[in-house]
């Protein structure tokens, strides 16, 4: 994971608060399935937001649907890696 801070470096408890938080969103895809994209009414249109509309969490969750995803992927042989591979929801694989 690109967002892992290495222990043997000092961190501080905000980084440590930071890993944990998405190690926490990373098991709540595997347990819940992704992200469901929030939605806005414009004009009476309803319409998903974008991605800058999106809270600092929301915009957060769909990184680590994704790593989620990607875990469970690499420890597959690739034979079953080739089945799976169109998954959209961890829980699934």
């Amino acid at each position: 994971m690109d967002s892992v801070i290495p222990l043997r470096q000092k961190n501080t408890l905000a980084e440590y608060m930071i890993l944990s938080e998405h190690e926490r969103m990373i098991l709540e895809s595997v347990k819940n399935g992704p992200l469901i994209w929030p939605t806005v009414e414009e004009n009476g249109v309803t319409r998903t937001k974008k991605y800058a509309e999106l809270s600092a969490a929301e915009k957060i969750q769909p990184d680590c649907d994704m790593k989620a995803t990607n875990i469970i992927l690499q420890g597959l042989p690739s034979d079953i890696y080739s089945l799976v591979n169109h998954h959209r929801v961890v829980k699934d694989l």
